[in-house]
């Protein structure tokens, strides 16, 4: 999926003069993109060529690692609370959608798909991590730490009474095709999820 197809997608969701929490928000770019739609929204990075290309964009952004908790962060301040493709990077996904939800009234989710055929596929006749336009690091640098699956990921809130309201599975293509929506598990690449409690 390319960040273009992602932000167009999360936009939808989010209404004119909601507020938002971006976390992890890279370069701004999709902060910079509710707020050309009449949202007002916050991030947090850590990372410091990030911050910077934010602050030189005049997007307000804190550096805080979300590894360590978001106690700073009043309950239900903000309308929404996102995280796109980092889910698999942080040391503790379940904590860190506890505090999204606990932070936000709703939570948008994204990551890439480690259930996926071509995944399967690869490890099972290969024998080696993927490499792919949505998988491109090796074994060695990559800041996936922990591989979710669709599956995985609907269990999770089923077993934490979070509540799926709406879902978007994407196939290689960038499209939600039939294959994708039948068997998300499978042929979905990348997930994007709306949840709330």
């Amino acid at each position: 999926m390319t960040p273009r197809q992602e932000l167009t997608i999360i936009s939808d969701w989010i209404p004119q003069g909601s507020t938002v929490l971006d976390l992890g928000c890279g370069d701004g770019a999709l902060l910079a993109h509710l707020e050309k739609r009449g949202v007002r929204g916050y991030g947090l990075e850590i990372d410091e060529d990030n911050l910077a290309h934010c602050f030189r964009s005049g997007l307000n952004v804190i550096k805080q690692d979300i590894d360590e908790g978001l106690d700073n962060i009043t309950t239900q301040r903000f309308d929404f609370v996102l995280m796109t493709q980092a889910l698999q990077a942080v040391h503790r996904p379940d904590q860190v959608l506890t505090d999204m939800l606990r932070a936000g009234r709703e939570a948008v989710v994204t990551f890439p798909n480690f259930g996926h055929w071509r995944v399967r596929a690869y490890l099972a006749l290969i024998g080696r991590m993927p490499l792919s336009e949505n998988l491109p690091y090796q074994w060695y640098d990559t800041p996936n730490i922990h591989m979710c699956t669709v599956r995985d990921f609907e269990l999770f809130c089923q077993e934490n009474d979070v509540t799926i309201t709406e879902r978007i599975i994407m196939n290689r293509h960038h499209k939600s095709g039939w294959l994708a929506r039948l068997f998300p598990n499978v042929f979905g690449e990348t997930a994007i999820y709306r949840v709330t409690r």
